[in-house]
């Protein structure tokens, strides 16, 4: 330091003129000041924590040296608003106001706005008026199209919303007439063409259960009693089976491994499993079980056949657990679901044939190139009669074709089929046998329930002017005289 103050002083006596009066003074006054060479060097404190103060230093930006208090960070708004100062009448036709304001976001393009409102630094050229112009330009254009969006999601919205509220209202109004029509008078107004319409529709979620056991019926006549009987067998039954694991499997009946409490664990564990309320720990996984227990000892000739459980499920979401029970038993000894859960390779051929006489009939296109293909109607109608379309429907569309079902009968889970066939006609044109089978066996979950429907209707079970039951007896009278010559020749793929 000394040194330096011996430099310095030497300058003061080679420039006489440009000394201050007090030494220390003009010593302060040049250390203030910006130096150069080796000087600043020996003088600059490498270790100050104290910022210099800089209200008068001109600040460095990245195009130019701006004064820091002269350029104030400026938000979207503000350039907004001088950009709008700026432009004023004269410059061109003046933009809609409309657009430019976003009052319904709650953000700002901070990037975007800056980007094309904010001029250019003034040490680079400036915007040209025909640049300038097409900025605004798509400044505008991305804002309308921003309003567009939203105004289209806005609609949509409120599209939904209104649409909800009529289905809503629908059903409000459908339940009424339910409770206090339909019910009360049930024998005679069930097959009125009023409540068929309304069976149409879809039967209220409050009511349907109601509803389906009415409609079901309870022919077997069984009791709450005796459900309760049975479920004690069936856990009398797992708990032996716990407890003599090292049975001898060829020692155990057909019957009894059918209702085996392995196999029905897996398959319940298997059932709408998207929705988590009947796999292990859900309120209906204990009440699913005890259901398919009981019906095993119930029915021990039939046991239990994999897609039961979804048949049961279903039920259990609409009726209380002994009446499921009762509705279960009920509708699992129709002919139809009897023939198939017991396996009537005979009686499934017929079915298979009275489907394929209305397939042709309303789809000949996709019935000839099904046939070209050779996909038969095992290949897709077993899964679908076998869980009544609750496996490969949407829950909600499922219960409205049970709905129908029960109203029709077997007939309807046939015309569901061919309403399926007709909704996805042309995607299936354009598949081979693989992929069509495939998808038919994994429909879309978004099957639209209004466009399903619609196919369902615009489909016509009259061939020849017979209807299906028409149909369905004649090819049971045909069967009867080939009975003794198939009987030895069943068809090993369809058994398998």
């Amino acid at each position: 330091l000394g040194s330096v103050k011996a430099f310095e002083g030497g300058r003061r006596q080679s420039a006489p003129d440009r000394v201050a009066a007090d030494p220390d003074a003009s010593y302060d006054q040049t250390l203030g000041t910006k130096r150069h060479g080796i000087a600043e060097f020996l003088t600059r404190s490498l270790f100050s924590w104290k910022p210099k103060a800089s209200h008068s230093a001109p600040g460095w930006k990245l195009f130019g040296k701006i004064p820091l208090q002269d350029n104030p960070l400026k938000n979207s708004r503000t350039i907004q608003q001088e950009y709008e100062s700026r432009a004023g009448p004269a410059t061109g036709p003046p933009p809609h106001p409309q657009p430019m304001r976003r009052k319904n976001l709650e953000f700002e393009p901070l990037s975007t706005t800056a980007l094309i409102l904010e001029d250019r630094p003034p040490n680079l050229p400036a915007k040209s008026e025909e640049e300038s112009q097409r900025h605004r330009q798509e400044y505008s254009e991305m804002v309308a199209g921003a309003k567009r969006r939203e105004m289209k999601e806005a609609q949509k919205k409120k599209h939904q919303l209104k649409e909800r509220y009529r289905q809503e209202e629908n059903i409000a109004n459908a339940m009424v007439i339910w409770n206090m029509e339909v019910l009360p008078n049930w024998e005679s107004m069930r097959n009125t063409r009023r409540v068929r319409d309304l069976w149409w529709q879809g039967v209220p979620p409050s009511v349907r259960g109601k509803v389906w056991s009415l409609a079901i019926g309870n022919e077997l006549n069984i009791t709450p009693e005796l459900y309760e009987i049975f479920l004690s067998r069936a856990k009398e039954k797992w708990r032996s089976f716990s407890e003599t694991s090292s049975v001898n499997e060829n020692e155990v009946s057909l019957a009894d491994r059918e209702s085996s409490l392995d196999l029905i664990k897996l398959d319940i564990s298997r059932t709408f499993p998207s929705l988590y309320i009947f796999q292990k720990g859900g309120p209906y996984h204990d009440i699913l079980h005890s259901v398919l227990g009981a019906y095993t000892c119930y029915r021990p000739d039939v046991g239990y056949v994999q897609g039961m459980s979804f048949i049961a499920a279903v039920l259990i979401l609409n009726l209380e657990e002994a009446d499921a029970f009762i509705a279960f038993a009920n509708l699992l000894n129709k002919p139809c679901q009897m023939a198939f859960f017991r396996v009537d390779h005979d009686l499934m051929l017929k079915y298979f044939a009275a489907f394929e006489v209305f397939f042709e009939e309303n789809l000949p296109r996709l019935f000839q190139h099904f046939q070209n293909n050779s996909l038969t109607p095992d290949f897709y109608l077993i899964d679908w009669i076998f869980t009544l379309y609750s496996k490969s429907l949407p829950l909600d569309v499922a219960c409205r074709v049970w709905d129908v079902f029960c109203r029709d009968g077997e007939e309807a889970l046939f015309r569901t089929g061919l309403g399926i066939l007709r909704l996805y006609q042309d995607v299936l044109l354009q598949m081979d046998f693989i992929h069509s089978a495939q998808f038919l066996s994994r429909l879309p979950e978004n099957t639209p329930a209004h466009a399903l429907f619609s196919c369902i209707a615009n489909t016509q079970m009259i061939s020849n002017n017979r209807r299906w039951n028409q149909v369905f007896s004649a090819l049971m009278k045909d069967g009867l005289k080939e009975t003794d010559k198939s009987s030895s020749s069943n068809s090993p793929a369809l058994r398998s």
